[in-house]
């Protein structure tokens, strides 16, 4: 009997039912809780359709979907910042009035990885976890990039991170040149809890077309049951990183906490077009981050940014790390607003830890959405675009 590749993600430690030969589970990872909790694990197998409706009507199953293709969410331009002196986004997000600078936290960087040896990283504990095939390091530059806007440290006297006092990051390389999967992507999440992250910052998002187009061409199926098809495992992919968010935040309660923040998309064009927040940042439970850029009105939003966001921060002309160099580059994009997000965040979480000695992640991921502001945003500036507002770094 056929079977297929699925990924699976359920509770207990009973294994999927078992029928004959059951499916071939090829991994298991774990997300440890504590002895009130259910074992919770996410695993690969190849499965056959009736063992798929089996474990659909199994009530400790919380999601099943077939991988789908992830996709770098690209800078729309990039250019040299050679003659830059100052990184607007820093004091956009008011990182520069904080006492706050990251102190006692860890983010995770899930994306293309990261050139270790720009200064802009000197002194750090770098964790990287390689999962594709390629060389460990960032040979595509866009991770490195986003990890620079985080944590990383002044580069030729100009300030591009937000909480330059993070000691230890996790990288998980999940992005190579053919693209990543929602299997690989589920999986370091799990990694990234376990050792520790109390943010997750992730510039990346389902290929739609890219899977469309393979169903075309691997099945020889007509566009329009490929997209139908395509639109069905979706939605169980958006199912699946709601619920694997939802376990991430369960273990609040004991301690262990992380919130996820992740890119809304480029899709857009406006004024012609708007397009909605693209998975996993469509998933419930992870704070969806749109872009913003200045003018002499305000900030404003990008014209590439989906709408449906939580939150806004700087994502046009950011300086950051350039991989391979010693210096730095701008670009633009809502991948470069996510790892604002994702700073603020860090800081957030360090006057937590400082204020309650634990890090509580739903009220975490509160007190970041409820920090935005529309104050510095243009006139007629919509919710839908922005979410609250522009974040705001904890100020006391």
């Amino acid at each position: 009997m056929d079977s297929t590749k699925y990924i699976i993600l359920h509770s207990s430690e009973i294994l999927p039912p078992a029928r004959g030969d059951m499916g071939r589970a090829h991994r298991t990872e774990l997300l440890p809780l504590e002895a009130a909790q259910p074992i919770v694990k996410l695993e690969e197998a190849e499965l056959t359709k009736r063992e798929v409706n089996d474990l659909r009507r199994d009530p400790r199953t919380l999601a099943i979907a077939k991988p789908m293709p992830l996709k770098l969410i690209e800078p729309v331009d990039s250019s040299s910042a050679a003659t830059a002196t100052k990184c607007w986004g820093i004091d956009a997000v008011r990182a520069s009035e904080s006492p706050y600078d990251g102190t006692g936290i860890t983010v995770a960087v899930l994306d293309t990885g990261i050139d270790p040896n720009h200064p802009a990283f000197k002194g750090m504990k770098l964790v990287q976890k390689n999962f594709t095939e390629e060389a460990d390091n960032d040979i595509h530059g866009h991770g490195t990039h986003c990890a620079g806007t985080i944590f990383g440290q002044d580069v030729n006297d100009i300030r591009i991170g937000i909480a330059r006092n993070i000691k230890c990051a996790l990288i998980g390389k999940v992005l190579g040149e053919e693209g990543g999967s929602t299997d690989t992507l589920a999986r370091a999440i799990m990694w990234a809890v376990n050792e520790g992250a109390n943010v997750i910052s992730m510039s990346l998002g389902i290929d739609f077309p890219g899977y469309v187009d393979w169903l075309v061409r691997k099945h020889r199926m007509d566009v329009r049951p490929a997209t139908s098809l395509a639109l069905e495992e979706y939605r169980a992919n958006v199912n699946l990183f709601t619920e694997l968010s939802r376990v991430v935040a369960a273990q609040g309660e004991f301690g262990q906490s992380a919130i996820i923040v992740a890119a809304s998309g480029n899709e857009s064009e406006r004024p012609k077009y708007e397009i909605s927040v693209s998975p996993p940042a469509a998933a419930t439970g992870v704070v969806a981050v749109g872009a913003l850029g200045e003018s002499n009105r305000g900030y404003t939003v990008a014209r590439f940014s989906n709408n449906q966001v939580n939150i806004a921060a700087p994502g046009v002309n950011v300086i950051s790390a350039n991989a391979g160099t010693d210096g730095l580059v701008s670009k633009s994009g809502t991948s470069m607003a996510t790892p604002h997000a994702a700073g603020i965040a860090a800081l957030w979480a360090q006057r937590q830890l400082e204020l309650t000695g634990k890090i509580n992640n739903v009220s975490l991921m509160a007190q970041l959405i409820a920090s935005g502001t529309f104050d510095s945003l243009a006139p007629g500036s919509e919710e839908d675009d922005v979410g609250t507002g522009i974040i705001q770094a904890p100020l006391r």
